[in-house]
């Protein structure tokens, strides 16, 4: 989702604030008025209980995805009732909001937030339009025609595989007597097709012939059943097989496989992101310890050591504990907000920094001048590591909203890259401190397919790695990646420290993987 949770929450009290407006209006045009009045009780009891407690309503990705469909599609729908008879207060109230409405864009991208965190959490459609997540404290429903259009920005994706998940659960909604806008044969038309699009030609015909039952005229469906009739009979013949008959299961999440897509390790990072194949058995785990760390005796650690605990142990990943206070942590957020950007990533053929579907989030970078709370973290990291962070990179804070994600990358510049990190003098990112700077409800963890790494966002503490080895050769084990948020919001910051300076900090070592 492209919003991250700062922006959408001004969002929803300008929704609030449309709904003041709409009451109005209703005032002066009491007896024409009688549909929108009915909208606006729904809206009015609505925003009263997301503007109760923003961030807590919106960590619903079912509410966030809700959001943008009303303030991309209904309110326009209730523009056009209004302007049948103009009020100019509440015309005008909506012109000064609409540049801050979220687009098509923002919606669809919403509604492929929530199939991503399908696929991730192996969620079905009917938990999802029951809203029954995880830690969840508002139960959001996705109606009829909000489970047709998420169907729908699948099916003009040429994503069929949740166009069928998503119209099956339109369709047993609507039979289950929900009140719907949308009509049973648009919802078979496109359920139908799709499924034919899944290679599931005896589910095709049935559904078709539904469609063919409920409206004989309809041109596509008459064609389509011929057309599926003929395939299916060629197919029985060449196979030799005699005809079965479709499956009178409702198709769920796990009928049809999903296809496979860029990701090379896309099952094993879904499965770590669930909390599934972790790979630290007992044995290994006893091995890992917690201690006081104080930097080799840094004066600033004497008095105050760290709390480090081993999260890993090769390649060693440790996490630092009361890293950052909470009165700190506000203020970076607070630094943060008004700059925070859609995060950008360097494509690796051309070098060129361009957005991307597999890093959804908003970032911004802080520098040392901005407050002395910056300067005051750089210089506990570098306390803390025993690395320099003059050459690092500045401090980026990352906002990560419901379905935010980050799919498996490294943080180093490999030798088939064109070198990314040139024009900084500094060369190679040779390690990270990822800051956690908030809890979350579920999902969002940070993992590491190759070695089956899952480590939590937990509030205030830090985790830290080498990207490279002493030899200064690229440690390919440490490609990670951020889960997508399915509750809550996600805020991180990071530390990305460079060769440049450690020559005595980081000395050398004899072979190439020490």
């Amino acid at each position: 989702m492209n919003e991250c949770c700062s922006q959408m929450t001004d969002l929803i009290y300008t929704e609030k604030e449309l709904v003041q407006s709409l009451r109005e209006y209703i005032k002066a045009e009491e007896s024409k008025l009688a549909a929108v009045k009915s909208w606006a009780n729904k809206l009015d009891a609505l925003t009263r209980v997301s503007t109760s407690d923003p961030e807590g309503y919106l960590a619903h990705p079912v509410n966030a995805y809700k959001l943008m469909k009303r303030l991309n599609t209904e309110w326009s729908e209730l523009e056009s009732l209004v302007l049948e008879n103009p009020s100019d207060g509440f015309i005008s109230n909506m012109s000064i909001h609409r540049q801050y409405f979220p687009d098509e864009e923002d919606e669809t991208g919403a509604a492929k937030a929530l199939m991503r965190l399908q696929d991730t959490y192996q969620l079905d459609s009917e938990a999802f339009s029951k809203g029954k997540l995880p830690g969840v404290q508002y139960n959001a429903i996705l109606t009829v025609d909000d489970c047709y259009d998420m169907g729908k920005t699948a099916y003009n994706d040429g994503d069929y595989y949740h166009a069928v998940l998503w119209m099956q659960q339109s369709l047993k909604q609507l039979d289950a007597g929900e009140d719907a806008v949308v009509s049973k044969a648009d919802i078979l038309d496109y359920l139908s097709y799709s499924v034919y699009q899944m290679g599931d030609l005896p589910r095709a015909i049935e559904l078709t012939r539904r469609l063919v039952a409920i409206e004989p005229g309809h041109q596509r469906a008459g064609g389509n059943l011929r057309y599926f009739e003929r395939l299916l009979s060629k197919q029985l013949i060449e196979m030799n097989q005699s005809y079965q008959p479709p499956s009178e299961e409702p198709i769920q999440l796990g009928t049809y496989s999903r296809p496979q897509d860029h990701l090379p390790e896309r099952e094993s990072y879904e499965a770590l992101c669930r909390g599934e194949g972790l790979q630290m058995n007992e044995a290994r785990r006893s091995r890992l310890f917690c201690r006081y760390h104080d930097g080799n005796r840094n004066p600033r650690l004497l008095l105050k050591p760290m709390k480090e605990e081993d999260e890993w142990d090769s390649p060693y990943i440790v996490r630092y504990l009361d890293m950052l206070s909470n009165e700190e942590i506000a203020k970076i957020k607070e630094l943060a907000k008004p700059r925070l950007a859609r995060a950008t990533v360097r494509d690796p053929k051309t070098g060129v920094l361009t957005t991307a579907n597999y890093r959804v989030s908003k970032s911004a970078w802080l520098e040392e001048e901005d407050d002395i709370v910056i300067a005051r973290v750089n210089q506990r990291i570098e306390d803390i590591t025993g690395l320099t962070v003059t050459t690092a990179e500045l401090l980026q804070v990352a906002n990560y909203g419901v379905g935010g994600q980050y799919e498996p990358h490294f943080d180093f510049s490999r030798k088939d890259e064109p070198d990314a990190f040139k024009r900084l003098g500094t060369g190679n990112r040779v390690a990270t401190f990822l800051n956690y700077m908030s809890d979350v409800e579920a999902g969002g963890a940070t993992v590491f397919p190759d070695f089956g790494a899952a480590i939590w966002p937990r509030k205030g503490t830090a985790v830290f790695w080498y990207n490279l080895f002493k030899s200064g050769e690229g440690d390919y084990r440490t490609r990670h990646a951020a889960c997508p948020v399915l509750v809550g919001s996600k805020w991180v910051s990071n530390k990305w420290i460079h060769e440049r300076g450690q020559e005595f900090r980081r000395p050398c070592g004899l072979t190439e993987v020490d």
